[in-house]
Order: structure tokens, then sequence, then C-alpha cells
């Protein structure tokens, strides 16, 4: 028997949540990536990096998510200037 029959479905956002829900998971992995690397290259591999790396990636999110939230709107515009729409 597969497990996955014997969980109950999920639930799911309703639709109107795709405006904050996409960039918050942008934002939570493009910091965290980001962050990561830049933390290395100036601060090398040491055994406070998690701790370094946490810090640098919790204000990058502070930063990155309401950035996002103001600067979306116009990136689909300038988007969909630059590309055709999706063939149905």
């Amino acid at each position: 028997m597969n497990s996955n029959q014997s969980l109950p479905p999920r639930r799911k956002l309703p639709a109107r949540y795709i405006a904050i829900v996409t960039p918050l998971i942008l934002s939570v992995l493009m910091t965290f990536i980001v962050s990561f690397i830049s933390t290395v290259k100036n601060l090398g591999i040491r055994p406070e990096l998690p701790h370094n790396w946490m810090m640098a990636w919790g204000l990058s999110w502070l930063v990155a998510f309401p950035t996002l939230l103001l600067v979306l709107p116009a990136v689909r515009r300038i988007v969909g200037w630059l590309c055709e729409p999706p063939s149905r």
C-alpha cells in the first residue's frame, strides 16, 4: 500500500495568497544562498560560520521580502513588455 494513500488530502492556500507566497519563498531561498556565499567569501570556513551566516541571512531576508513585495508589480510589467505572453 502506498503511504500517500493513507494521508488526508493536503489543504492548499487560496489563490489570493500567490502574491504574498511567491515573494516569500523567493526571498527565503535567494537570501539563504546569497548570504551563505557572501559570508564564506568574507569570513572563510570557521567554527562561527553558522552563527554569522544566520545573522547575515536574517538581515538580508528582512530587507529582501518587503523589497520584493514593492518591486514585483514593476518587474511583472517589465517582463510583460519584454516577453510574448504564453500561447494557450
